[in-house]
């Protein structure tokens, strides 16, 4: 029997209706949109339809989208396109200290180049005050970047305050939530953002394809030179098959949002009480409410989570506390919500997805609590 998958938050499978968009495009649609003959039209055609989908499910003019590689680029497009667009303005960046290093590393760079960066505490549930951010703003302050949901523990940020005083100040707003788009409603109006990062395969379309939102008016750079590809602002031959399947998945993701989401968080529910019934000692890492639907981030007492994984193959899951280079320390993430070591170093993050059923969440339960219990020695 396969695993139980339950790492949606790392990649989602490809939708087989966005799997079904993509084919005709690898095959007989194979033209280059920028070639003006019936198979370049066509595959313009493709292209548009993917920008206008996507552009739909954030609420925003199709113009308003480029589309990416994915979403390390689009981070890396939105924060080093504005810093040195804006430059002359100022050279100062602030973002918060449980980004996921598809921003942090970027704005690490830009600081070789003479831009500060200030990082924001979050609290224990890994949120970002509002009010710190405003309070971190300088008259040198050009670009702030607080992500929507942690990939991690899946916290949602109060994007709509911070973007608030964003926008008091003059100052540009952008947001990674490649791991929100689908999961959680995203309308850029309502969370207040000039910039918004979309990664395809956190949205059950395939890899390598993401969009940036880019608001109408903002002054940014180029991030890829050549031709003037989305116009103008990302240059090289458009991921035709690619961008018609995220298209799909984003429409996809419209129409099924408000359900799926209440699926999967009763599901989500059901398997962290079960967990608390048949395991104990069993800690919630995260915002109790304030959190991605199908995220679950949980600390096992007693236990190591990467241990706790290795010793159950029939399950597909991550650690939140991940161990790099044999220095033993705490995710970024984790430290930074000033976790406990032991605490930390027990964390497994589960996230379901649209194909998680009732059954594979009771097996995974029995499957994991009793392995815990083995590793406790409790038998």
């Amino acid at each position: 029997m396969d695993p139980v998958y339950l790492d949606n938050n790392a990649t989602t499978p490809t939708d087989p209706l966005a799997a079904r968009e993509l084919i005709p495009f690898l095959e007989e649609s194979f033209g280059n949109p920028s070639s003006n003959h019936p198979y370049g039209r066509k595959a313009k055609a493709a292209v548009e339809l993917g920008r206008a989908r996507v552009a739909n499910l954030l609420g925003c003019a199709p113009a308003e989208i480029v589309f990416t590689g994915g979403g390390t680029e689009s981070n890396n497009h939105a924060l080093i396109g504005c810093a040195f667009a804006n430059r002359d303005r100022g050279n100062h960046l602030i973002s918060s200290a449980v980004e996921h290093p598809a921003v942090l590393e970027p704005l690490k760079w830009l600081e070789r180049f003479g831009f500060t960066v200030t990082l924001v505490p979050v609290d224990g549930n890994g949120r970002v005050d509002p009010e710190a951010v405003r309070q971190a703003v300088t008259p040198a302050t050009i670009l702030i970047s607080v992500m929507h949901a942690n990939n991690e523990v899946g916290t949602l940020q109060p994007l709509a305050e911070i973007g608030a005083g964003a926008r008091e100040s003059g100052i540009l707003f952008h947001t990674d939530a490649a791991q929100s788009v689908g999961k959680v409603p995203t309308p850029v109006d309502d969370l207040g953002v000039d910039l918004l990062t979309v990664a395809g395969h956190k949205l059950y379309a395939p890899k390598g394809i993401g969009a940036l939102y880019i608001r109408s008016g903002v002054k940014i750079d180029r991030y890829l030179h050549g031709a003037g590809h989305e116009g103008g602002r990302r240059a090289g031959t458009e991921n035709v098959p690619h961008i018609a399947a995220l298209g799909k998945a984003a429409e996809l993701a419209g129409e099924r949002l408000a359900a799926e989401s209440a699926r999967i968080m009763a599901l989500r529910d059901r398997f962290h009480a079960l967990l608390e019934e048949r395991a104990g000692g069993v800690l919630l890492n995260g915002h109790p409410t304030e959190r991605l639907p199908n995220t679950l981030n949980v600390s096992f007492v007693g236990v190591t989570g990467a241990e706790l994984l290795a010793r159950t193959p029939e399950i597909a899951a991550s650690t939140g506390s991940a161990c790099h280079d044999g220095t033993g320390e705490l995710s970024g993430v984790l430290k930074a919500m000033g976790m406990p070591r032991a605490q930390g170093f027990g964390a497994v993050r589960f996230s379901l997805g649209r194909l998680t059923t009732p059954e594979e969440i009771d097996r995974a339960a029995a499957i994991i609590a009793g392995r815990v219990r083995e590793m406790r020695g409790g038998g």
